[in-house]
């Protein structure tokens, strides 16, 4: 019996001396740092990165000591993690006099194509060369890849950091779909127990420096950033845990200057501050973001920004764009398939000539156009031509959506002879490349502009179409008519009317030129001037008694156009404009394609004329250089009839230049301009130019 219980007991402490055997060997082994390991540990980090993984400065046996308790920590003066094999640069991460940990779960994850995480990295330097090529491949991609290449629209997996210290650091970043170059010098100190001069405990100075200078779609780039702590990318108090943070970049002729916190200096984490950009065009400052912004005169904005996640909220306090005065209230997410913007845009004054580079037209900076304007820019115009010719960034509208309200008190339309529209109000709308102005209302000359206008950027060429009316618009307040000694306004009256018309092509002028489409309008109420009726009838002798007696008003009893236009040809259906004393008609073309005018205009006077030549005028030329002449041949058949009988008795010569007037012909043209002005009253809506036929022209 006696011996049967000893045997038990006996096992019991072999197992346990084995036990402790083991741990004692496994603490000496930690206290020692594994020496005899450090070869495996090498071979085993490369097999489960799938790359060189060194841990010796030269072919030497590693120095290195290792601790595996809880996870693997590398203690070694040369670590080592190579670059993919079709990488031309030396290694990924060179690391001295350095101390690494990482997790087992992390490794395996890594092996499997996720972001490598290392727990800490310490390092007197750290070099690191990344870089990813143009198909996707990138060198921070460790194991098995995933199908799925690495875009740039996509997430990166950038390795992660949970503590990471630096005495003095180098990067070298090479990215093709980024289309970025980077070098940089930085130096990370810890910041946990930082002061409030940001100096540790050793006196040392704590916290981010970063400076890198380099290239950003071939536009030179220096970012300077920096902190008074660096904190893990991972914390549980993050929110007390803000950190102040400073950054100056350059990118092209834009600067940016920022001061705020961050909780995680290395990824901008939960950032808020304020901040100032500046530069030469809104385009330059929003490349860096992704932001589709159009080409502008010299700007400068200040204002909030935050960043929660990925997504930023900006609050802009003040922004001038030339004369412009804007302020908004935006929110940006990088999330979705297309980034989405949103939010509100309002100014005090907007000059349409600030954003006229958006649709081809020049910059302007003063009122004066700026000919070397920055970014430098083709010329917009054909030569002898007025409209802008400048393509469009289609492929910008298609990298972005946006949902913006639009609010302006005083946009200027950049005419001397217009007033402003006061104010213009919109529901910007930018959704898979189409870009739509909904709910559009503006007010000028006391009336009133509304409709919607979309430009489709889908497909190689834009599809523009607009659908406008107008209603209300009184000629005398909208159109400055400014005139010497008090005379009466040239024009007068309410103007209404509606235009739906659709285009197609890469430029302001290619779609005008390609316009399709009809619009009608009619003044009510109106007046004009009656030297000017009398000049366009060459009515020289109560033209001079205008100018002798002074200019008087005459009442507009109908004035109607019904204009269409195919192909960019404007041609005047009818074009008729009735007085009391005589009848205007209007015919002939204006080519919004070639810029060409050739116009006619005939009067048909109800009253007698002792000297009248009565001759059409002719308004021919481009819209560059118009001329304005009359009909030769019949004004020659006059002026030889008055010659002729002049050398019969000089008082006959008077006889061809005498018009009695045809009452008739007038009387049925007010009679026509009136039946004409009923049917637009009663059906004022124009059909749609047709989007089938506009979309079969974009494909042709």
């Amino acid at each position: 019996m006696k011996q049967a219980t000893a045997t038990p007991v006996r096992w019991r402490w072999i197992a346990g001396g084995t036990v402790a055997a083991i741990v004692v060997a496994f603490g000496i082994c930690e206290a020692l740092g594994w020496p005899f390991l450090a070869s495996p540990m090498q071979r085993w980090l490369g097999e489960t990165l799938q790359r060189r993984v060194s841990l010796s400065a030269d072919a030497t046996s590693p120095n290195v000591k290792i601790r595996l308790l809880g996870g693997i920590e590398l203690n070694a003066a040369w670590i080592e993690i190579g670059a993919p094999d079709w990488s031309h640069a030396p290694h990924m991460l060179l690391a001295r006099d350095a101390r690494m940990e990482l997790g087992y779960a992390d490794l395996w994850r890594a092996s499997r194509g996720a972001p490598l995480r290392i727990r800490e990295l310490r390092a007197r330097v750290l070099d690191g060369q990344v870089e990813r090529t143009a198909d996707g491949r990138a060198s921070w991609q460790f194991g098995q890849q995933t199908d799925v290449p690495d875009t740039a629209a996509q997430p990166t997996n950038v390795p992660v950091f949970g503590r990471l210290q630096v005495d003095s650091g180098t990067l070298g970043l090479r990215d093709a779909l980024m289309a970025i170059e980077l070098d940089a010098t930085y130096s990370l100190v810890d910041g946990t127990n930082i002061s409030a001069r940001g100096v540790g405990p050793s006196g040392t100075a704590t916290g981010l420096v970063f400076n890198a200078k380099g290239s950003y779609r071939k536009q030179p780039l220096r970012i300077d950033l920096q902190t008074t702590g660096v904190l893990p990318v991972i914390a549980d108090d993050a929110e007390s845990l803000a950190l102040p943070i400073t950054l100056d970049a350059r990118l092209g002729g834009a600067t940016v200057s920022f001061k705020g916190t961050a909780t995680d200096a290395l990824h901008l984490s939960a950032l808020k501050g304020r901040f100032t950009v500046q530069g030469p065009s809104l385009a330059t400052a929003g490349d860096p973001l992704g932001l589709t912004l159009p080409t502008t005169p010299p700007f400068r904005a200040e204002g909030l920004v935050a960043k929660q996640g990925a997504v930023w909220n900006t609050v802009i306090d003040s922004a001038a764009i030339g004369s412009s005065r804007l302020k908004g209230a935006f929110t940006y997410d990088p999330r979705p398939a297309r980034p989405m913007l949103a939010g509100r845009l309002t100014s005090s004054k907007l000059l349409l000539a600030d954003l006229g580079p958006a649709v081809g037209a020049p910059a302007k900076k003063g009122g004066v156009v700026v000919e070397n304007a920055s970014p430098p820019v083709a010329s917009t115009k054909a030569a002898g031509h007025v409209l802008p010719n400048r393509e469009f960034d289609l492929p910008s509208l298609r990298a972005m959506d946006a949902n913006v309200l639009v609010d302006i008190d005083n946009l200027e339309l950049g005419s001397s002879f217009l007033e402003p529209l006061k104010p213009l109000r919109t529901h910007l709308v930018l959704s898979d490349g189409v870009l739509t102005l909904r709910e559009f209302d503006a007010r000028t000359g006391q009336g009133r502009l509304s409709g919607v206008v979309q430009l489709d950027g889908r497909s190689a060429q834009a599809l523009w179409n607009a659908d406008l009316r107008w209603a209300g618009v009184r000629l005398e307040s909208w159109i400055k008519q400014a005139r010497a000694d008090n005379a009466p306004p040239y024009a007068t009256g309410n103007l209404s009317g509606q235009a739906r018309v659709a285009g197609q092509g890469k430029s302001t002028a290619a779609i005008l030129g390609s316009l399709r489409g009809a619009t009608r309008m009619q003044l009510a109420g109106g007046t004009i001037s009656h030297l000017a009726v009398e000049a366009a009838g060459l009515d020289i002798a109560e033209g001079l008694g205008m100018l002798i007696k002074g200019d008087e008003s005459l009442p507009v009893t109908c004035a109607v156009a019904d204009l269409s236009v195919e192909q960019g040809l404007l041609k005047p259906r009818v074009l008729v404009l009735d007085t009391p004393d005589s009848t205007l008609w209007v015919d002939g073309s204006v080519s919004l394609a070639t810029e060409a005018i050739d116009l006619r205009v005939v009067a048909s006077p109800k009253d007698f004329s002792p000297l009248a030549l009565r001759t059409p005028i002719i308004l021919r030329g481009t819209f560059a250089n118009t001329s304005v002449s009359v009909d030769k041949a019949k004004l020659g058949t006059r002026l030889g009839a008055s010659a002729l009988l002049g050398l019969i008795n000089p008082l006959a010569a008077l006889i061809p230049l005498m018009d009695a007037g045809n009452s008739a012909e007038a009387t049925r043209g007010a009679d026509a301009c009136r039946a004409l002005s009923q049917r637009i009253a009663a059906k004022p809506a124009l059909p749609a130019p047709g989007p089938a036929k506009a979309a079969r022209a974009v494909r042709r």
